[in-house]
């Protein structure tokens, strides 16, 4: 290890970079030498600024590859404007106590340009990546998800305590997720923002999904999963993937400009005031449900909440069974398949869709246009 200059650092070992991480300052690199890694794990509480980000780098992209069995995070970053960049997360094994990239408590940090394939996870519903803690303004951009297994991909982590703010997930590629192997097949999501959506879905993450890149991901039925409020998804292109855009929880999200083309899934919207407007739908059964619910409204509490005061609207959808479905999931029972005690909710989905507006969409050798139940 040696210092070149005042800005470039080149490391080579996990000690080699807890020994000189005292001193870095805002503008300064670390450059990680090619080469293949295992066993580390940094927290990285250093401050970069806007003008003067504090550079994580592969020597040269793609060259740099962390593998191996992960029972710790890689990198968890607590500081600020701290950017990690051009680094490969190959075959690792992840336990419940690891991850790959944590943003923790973090404000304006970035992971750009990093590869995550064929990883696989121990435990069910364990990410690569998470941002969590009460930061803002985190990034992940340019990112490669590919072939990973039992995991979910990206977690804006959401508790009573911490919501994570203004993230935005970005131009990152989400390809070929075989289906899980966890019994009721659940933990698979590409991204999901919030996880529990009956109790805190009406925290508000603000959180951003725009122009990311969905093909062949099957690992369960929610391809990107929505449990809380007041979040965008933009410009995403979903294509032959086994599951759907999913409103599971939450309200006041706008789900506007994407597109599918074929799988068996395009958005299925539960709670109240979302926006779904300008998708092109191409190629699936059923393009846009609408989903009855336990309650109502974001008061009332429910395992589902009825799809209420929606705009669907200048959608184009084409080549489909049924365009937009209005009341699925009519008279499910749920008696006995999640806690009553935990969560005081009735158990049957019997609170029809009410309130919404639809308009103005486009049907294109679509035998059913527009069906309630």
């Amino acid at each position: 290890m040696q210092k070149v200059s005042a800005k470039v650092y080149y490391i080579g070992s996990e000690q080699e970079f807890k020994t000189v991480q005292s001193l870095f300052v805002p503008g300064d690199e670390v450059e990680i030498k090619n080469g293949n890694y295992t066993d580390w794990s940094l927290s990285i509480h250093n401050k970069g600024t806007s003008a003067k980000p504090i550079m994580i780098r592969a020597e040269k992209p793609g060259m740099v590859t962390f593998s191996g069995n992960v029972t710790k995070p890689i990198f968890s970053i607590s500081g600020a404007y701290v950017f990690i960049k051009g680094i490969n997360f190959k075959d690792c094994v992840i336990t419940k106590t690891g991850v790959l990239i944590e943003l923790s408590i973090s404000n304006n940090c970035r992971i750009s340009d990093c590869s995550f394939s064929s990883n696989q996870v121990k435990t069910q519903f364990t990410p690569l990546v998470i941002i969590s803690g009460n930061g803002s303004n985190n990034i992940v951009e340019g990112c490669n998800f590919i072939s990973n297994i039992d995991n979910q991909d990206v977690q804006v982590k959401i508790t009573k305590d911490a919501c994570p703010k203004f993230t935005l997930i970005k131009n990152n590629i989400f390809r070929d997720k075989n289906k899980v192997s966890w019994p009721n097949a659940n933990g698979g999501e590409c991204v999901q923002v919030g996880q529990d959506p009956v109790l805190l879905g009406n925290q508000k993450p603000e959180t951003t999904v725009w122009k990311n890149r969905f093909i062949h991901c099957n690992g369960e039925n929610e391809v990107i999963s929505n449990k809380s409020s007041g979040n965008k998804y933009l410009n995403n292109y979903f294509e032959d993937n086994d599951g759907e855009l999913v409103m599971r929880g939450g309200h006041d999200c706008v789900i506007a400009d994407n597109t599918f083309k074929g799988g068996t899934g395009g958005i299925r919207i539960n709670g109240t005031g979302h926006q779904i407007i300008n998708n092109k739908i191409d190629g699936i059964a059923t393009a846009i449900r609408l989903m009855y619910g336990m309650a109502k409204g974001k008061d009332e509490i429910g395992f589902y909440i009825a799809a209420s005061d929606c705009m669907i609207k200048n959608n184009t959808i084409s080549n489909a069974t049924t365009g937009i479905l209005i009341g699925d999931s009519k008279d499910a029972d749920w008696t006995g398949k999640f806690d009553t005690k935990r969560y005081p909710s009735p158990v049957m989905q019997n609170v029809a869709p009410f309130n919404n507006t639809i308009r103005d969409n486009g049907f294109k050798n679509v035998k059913d246009e527009v069906v309630e139940k």
